[in-house]
């Protein structure tokens, strides 16, 4: 099949640019709506704050295997159309979880949102690494991760604000029909694909194997548990910052905390400059750097002033989305074959940590307060640049 790769400066690649920004947008909308609602879910249902962090980690939890499953899918029934279905159920799922009244009920749709969303992130990686001109992937990969950086920040923000107004339950119906509208309009402007051949009957022994090979590889193993960590350290601090804010000496409404999330724009900007700066200086050192800028940020926020504490969000959230976007390309770079199998391998492991440490920082929270949750982020943080060392030989 002739390599036919979107160019830069084309319609279809602006098309691309803009569908899958919107991909990731509505993606970690849904995703992340819940982290400014726990406090008030917590309250509603009588629950800790650990076991609040279930209506997301159970969300992130569902979606580590379904984005194993979803890439080697993706190879049977093609890459825009399993975005598309994914998208528009994990919408629905949110409704339903808006209108649920009960606490099992909840826990349920928001992990089989968890399941629908497995075929987006994969995906969406394998779609740019197939599709996009090779010198400009890092670019466009920049791209989709500002919409994720973007679409956590809009799903976060609005959650909190119209919890603050209506409540819990309107504010995750709210984020579910807009999702819905941002899913139709991702639907309407990807093109379809040009370098993708579906492999009917394809059998569990080349899938094992297609795994087996990149877990192997002297590389990509190193960026799957960069990725976990990262993401790891980033949610913790997010999840368990409004109970922190909530609290004395601060007594934030769930309004106000949820501007706070307005710092994601710094991971919309952060995102798209490491997508260049990796392409012209590198990847290991501007992955180095991003998480050096990440563990500053986590460093800031142990000081009391709340206007440290947000300084300090607003530089994890920019080193940690520059983080991503590099790891995320690099991973389409690294891998020769079964780019699908790749990318589910590397968000395998990126949203387990979400999920094992953004529980187990409720345990941390609890016992430690706020010096703990840093020592817990900052030391996944310090194994993750550590690995990050490792990589200079592929670059």
């Amino acid at each position: 099949m002739a390599d036919r790769r979107i160019a830069p400066g084309t319609t279809n690649y602006r098309r691309v640019n803009v569908a899958l920004f919107l991909g990731g947008f509505a993606t970690f909308s849904l995703l992340y709506c819940t982290q400014p609602l726990l406090p008030g879910i917590a309250g509603s249902f009588g629950v800790t704050p650990a076991a609040s962090s279930l209506a997301l980690s159970l969300t992130t939890g569902m979606l580590a295997p379904a984005i194993f499953l979803a890439g080697a899918l993706s190879e049977n029934v093609g890459r825009r159309a399993l975005m598309m279905c994914s998208l528009l159920a994990a919408s629905l799922c949110n409704i339903a979880a808006g209108a649920s009244t009960g606490w099992i009920g909840l826990l349920l749709c928001r992990a089989l949102e968890g399941v629908a969303l497995g075929g987006v992130p994969a995906v969406a990686m394998t779609y740019l690494a197939e599709e996009i001109d090779a010198g400009s992937l890092g670019h466009a990969m920049g791209l989709y991760v500002g919409g994720s950086a973007l679409g956590g920040m809009a799903g976060r923000t609005i959650a909190g604000l119209l919890s603050g107004a209506f409540g819990w339950h309107t504010a995750l119906l709210g984020i579910g029909a807009m999702s819905l509208a941002v899913s139709t309009a991702f639907a309407l402007l990807l093109p379809r694909e040009k370098n993708f051949l579906p492999r009917k009957g394809v059998s569990a022994h080349h899938h094992i194997g297609a795994w087996l090979g990149h877990i192997l590889h002297g590389g990509l193993p190193f960026l799957f548990v960069i990725g976990g960590l990262a993401l790891g350290s980033f949610v913790t601090v997010y999840n368990y910052v409004s109970f922190r804010l909530t609290a004395a000496p601060y007594h934030l409404s769930q309004s106000q905390t949820g501007l706070i999330f307005l710092v994601y724009v710094v991971g919309v900007g952060s995102s798209l400059l490491a997508g260049k700066w990796s392409d012209r200086f590198g990847r290991p050192l501007t992955l180095l750097s991003s998480i050096a800028v990440s563990l500053l940020g986590l460093a800031l926020t142990v000081a009391p002033p709340l206007a440290a504490i947000i300084c300090g969000i607003a530089l994890l959230t920019g080193g940690f989305f520059a983080t991503q976007s590099v790891a995320s390309a690099w991973v389409g770079r690294m891998a020769k074959d079964a780019k699908g199998h790749a990318a589910s391998l590397y968000l395998l492991v990126y949203y387990l940590g979400s999920s094992v440490m953004g529980s187990a920082g409720g345990w941390v929270w609890s016992r430690h307060g706020w010096p703990g949750i840093a020592m817990f982020a900052g030391s996944a943080l310090c194994l993750a640049a550590l690995l990050a060392t490792r990589l200079r030989a592929f670059d």
